[in-house]
């Protein structure tokens, strides 16, 4: 049979806003007007002087709602007979008719909620003279809840004090009704058994995934929650009609406007946590996060890691919970993924396309093919490294590619603040790390995603303020904190009284990441890993202990290893895994093993920080090999490692530089992306200047030196800041997120056409803008208060406006204070009512649509 509880939830507004409206008054003040709080009683249409509805009409209302929510049941499904589908409606009648007896006002309605508020008015109405059964009560109390959302909805549109002393609430108010008719369209008509087991699978999802694991709490690792952890990170994507360009998008959003998208990002970027939260939201069932594409969806998280098994093929749809080992996978009833799918219910998350071995990538991708073909209309993200495939290695299939961007200055602070906060940590020592990082560059380099923040804060912390200057110091300091002191300082021993040295547990856990790294994989087998650790206690002085003992020691006290599954063995991060396999790599001088793989994207990270592991002249020699000719990822390889080799002799440097000389300035955006990201600072030397160089390159040559972001190449950014070219001119408005925001206003934007579309992330952008007299045109990406943007804009300058964010609860009245504004563009769906608003003049552009769906003030 259907699900009773979501009946109540199926009756759309355009149906239930109507008999609302009808409820109260028509003549009283209208929207907008009313400035105090009014109480409730005063406004219905069927009590006191003014009514134009009788008591007779309320049972009339009250019958149509459970009317509209009886026909959304198929055929057989119907959850009461029409005798007590009679008797739903005279208590819900008689409930309503509550509206002119309560004492509530307005404003305290609206505080109170949809759900609270239910219960006060079914509070003086006892059901047992109805002889409601089971069905008809859970019936009843659906369509009560719905009533009262669209009663409340109501209530702050046709009052300006309402809406503006309860901005949060009005907000989730509108959100939830949006709620209400996307899950009408979107749910269809489910058997109790798909429903029910949906609200365990979603219980499920929120439990596995609502963690975080956080490192350097307690000289450890803790798990965060993910709503207090979750750190909003950005991706960039295409202009719509400008190839050349890019803009920068809340990561969250990414499935927004694209229903396929396939995300690369580096390791420790946040790419898997990104995953996480995006289905512990679609799982919540609370539809106040304003992600509409999200509501009603059903996550799916395939770690490919765990699903791509030696010999084995990929897993049909209803073999997905079983392959990730989901314990509720036996309780689902037969075909209900499938059935979800064919809903066009899904969201598809494929986490890790580079941790599997590259020659299953091929397989994958066929895999991913067949699935989007036989069930289009679902929503997917798969994530890689950046190097891991080719680029658009999925376009055909239909996926828009989008990159992870690093952590901004922003974002930094906000995540280091959060950290000692939940550390519970002065924040004057987190104020003091921030203080450290923007002053040193070798730091301000190392803290671009939330790995590498989280160890400089546990490492600061731990250290009383001293910090590691470059990534190989970084990890060996991790790995002291997290594999000796951690134990020794709180006089922690292993089971049964075992305990292993740090060079104990460095020596095995670099042997099972050189293992793993060898034979291209992301786990093994645990009998597998027993194995190496048998083979490798010979050589150790452990008296005799076994291979398991020695085994359960390392697992629990490491801190690095864990059993994501029964009877699997895996690290913690990819990033301590290739770390430790590169010392391994160097200790058993496997360097002709190491270069040979310097095209194999799950190489690079082991090939850098081997480079940093080695002594001079094997470093010159590994070096010497990767700029051999022919060979440009090598070449790149090169470039980047000679930040981390600790001596290089100045033959071999010049080879390095002139090799990367040789792709400079790239040709394509992604090859100025690599160029960046592999030479840093190094590759400023190397790009020309706008005076040798034509507009497409010169637009090239800007990308690059964003992507380096340092302070270098901010003055090296100065250069360009007088150059004719959009392209430049765009990359350049768009780009000040990346560097010092008040210095890069001053050095850049001072100079730039105000024309140029600036985004505005923060109220300190607004205020930069501000410093500098204003800006033409802004875009605003997230959350916004309205007395913000009409304090801090520049009234006499703003000519367009782009609001990344669902429309404000005052409406768009308030953009009268602007006397040159020409447009405002939204990224929502049209609305009339809003057209209404704006103020005469101004055009009102919808950017989810057809640019000419606007609308003349």
């Amino acid at each position: 049979m259907v699900d009773v509880t979501a009946l109540g939830a199926r009756v759309a507004s355009g149906a239930v806003t109507p008999l609302v409206r009808r409820l109260f008054v028509r003549d009283g003040p209208g929207a907008g007007l009313v400035d105090r709080p009014v109480r409730i009683s005063a406004l219905v249409s069927f009590r006191g002087e003014k009514r134009t509805v009788t008591p007779k009409d309320v049972e009339k209302i009250a019958g149509e709602l459970v009317r509209r929510a009886l026909t959304t049941a198929g055929p057989g499904e119907e959850p009461v007979d029409a005798a007590e589908a009679a008797a739903v409606k005279d208590a819900l009648a008689r409930t309503l008719a509550r509206l002119g007896e309560i004492t509530v006002e307005d404003y305290e309605a609206v505080g109170l909620g949809p759900e609270r508020f239910a219960r006060e008015l079914s509070a003086g109405v006892p059901l047992a003279p109805y002889g409601l059964g089971e069905g008809g009560t859970l019936l009843y109390e659906r369509l009560l809840h719905t009533a009262a959302l669209h009663i409340l909805n109501f209530l702050t549109q046709r009052s300006t004090y309402v809406a503006r002393r309860q901005t949060v609430q009005t907000q989730q108010l509108a959100r939830l009704v949006q709620a209400v008719d996307v899950l009408l369209e979107r749910l269809p008509s489910r058997s109790a058994e798909d429903a029910g087991f949906e609200e365990r699978y979603a219980d499920h999802i929120a439990a596995r995934y609502g963690t975080l694991t956080i490192y350097g709490l307690d000289a450890g690792t803790r798990e965060w929650p993910l709503d207090t952890a979750y750190l909003s990170l950005e991706a960039t994507r295409p202009r719509a009609g400008r190839d050349a360009a890019s803009r920068a998008v809340a990561a969250e959003q990414v499935l927004a406007d694209h229903d396929q998208v396939f995300l690369r990002g580096v390791a420790g970027s946040g790419k898997t946590t990104l995953v996480q939260w995006l289905a512990v939201t679609a799982a919540s069932r609370v539809y106040d996060h304003g992600l509409t594409h999200l509501i009603g969806r059903v996550p799916f998280v395939l770690p490919m890691r765990r699903i791509v098994r030696p010999g084995a093929e990929l897993p049909f749809p209803g073999d997905f919970l079983r392959a990730v080992g989901c314990p509720v996978a036996g309780e689902q009833p037969p075909g209900w993924v499938e059935r979800v799918l064919r809903a066009r219910r899904g969201v598809l998350l494929v986490d890790g396309i580079d941790e599997i071995a590259q020659d299953r990538r091929a397989a994958a991708r066929r895999w991913l093919r067949e699935l989007v073909r036989a069930f289009p209309g679902n929503l997917w993200l798969v994530t890689s490294r950046p190097s891991a495939v080719p680029e658009e290695w999925l376009a055909a299939e239909g996926f828009s590619e989008l990159v992870l961007a690093p952590m901004g200055r922003e974002g930094v602070a906000t995540f280091v603040r959060r950290w000692h906060r939940a550390a519970e940590v002065e924040q004057s020592v987190g104020e003091s790390l921030l203080a450290s990082v923007r002053g040193t560059p070798e730091l301000t380099g190392l803290a671009t995603n939330p790995l590498m923040c989280g160890m400089l804060c546990a490492l600061h912390r731990d250290r009383r303020g001293f910090l590691p200057q470059d990534r190989k110091s970084l990890y060996e300091a991790a790995l002291t904190m997290l594999l000796e002191r951690r134990d020794r300082e709180r006089e922690l021993h292993g089971p049964d009284g075992l305990r292993l040295a740090y060079a104990t547990q460095v020596q095995l856990l670099q042997r099972l990441a050189w293992w793993l790294i060898r034979n291209s994989r992301a786990e093994m087998d645990r009998d597998e890993a027993l194995g190496i650790v048998g083979r490798t206690l010979p050589a150790l002085n452990l008296d005799g202990a076994g291979d398991e003992e020695v085994y359960r020691a390392l697992l629990l006290r490491s801190g690095l290893l864990r059993e994501p599954a029964e009877g699997r063995v895996d690290f913690l991060h990819r990033t301590f895994q290739d770390y430790l396999g590169a010392r391994l790599a160097v200790q058993e001088m496997d360097f002709d093993l190491l270069v040979n793989h310097a095209d194999t994207d799950q190489w690079e990270d082991v090939i850098l920080l081997a480079l940093a592991h080695a002594r001079p002249k094997e470093a010159e020699q590994m070096l010497r090999r990767l700029t051999e000719p022919g060979t440009a990822r090598g070449t790149l390889l090169a470039a980047a490692g000679l930040r981390y080799a600790a001596e290089v002799a100045p033959e071999v440097r010049g080879r390095v530089e002139e090799g990367l000389a040789a792709q400079v300035p790239p040709a394509t955006f992604e090859a100025a992306r690599e160029v960046a990201r592999a030479g840093g600072d190094l590759v400023l030397g190397l790009l020309p200047g706008p005076e040798e160089i034509d507009d497409s390159t010169a637009a090239l040559v800007v990308q690059t030196a964003v992507g380096v972001g340092s302070e270098a190449a901010l003055q090296f950014l100065t250069r360009f800041r007088e150059h004719p070219g959009a392209d430049v001119q765009l990359f350049l408005a768009a780009s000040w997120n990346r560097f010092d925001r008040d210095q890069y206003a001053r050095e850049i934007l001072a100079h730039l056409p105000r024309q140029r579309t600036v985004d505005v992330f923060t109220v300190d952008d607004l205020r930069a803008l501000h410093a500098l007299g204003g800006w033409e045109d802004i875009l605003i990406h997230g959350a916004y208060r309205v007395e913000d943007l009409v304090e801090l804009i520049v009234h006499e300058r703003l000519v367009h406006l782009l609001l990344e964010a669902p429309h404000p609860v005052e409406g768009l009245t308030w953009l009268s204070a602007f006397p040159r504004l020409e447009v405002v563009s939204v990224f929502t769906e049209p609305d009339e009512a809003w057209a209404r608003q704006v103020p005469p003049g101004v055009r009102l552009q919808y950017l989810a649509h057809s640019p000419s769906t606007d609308h003349q003030g």
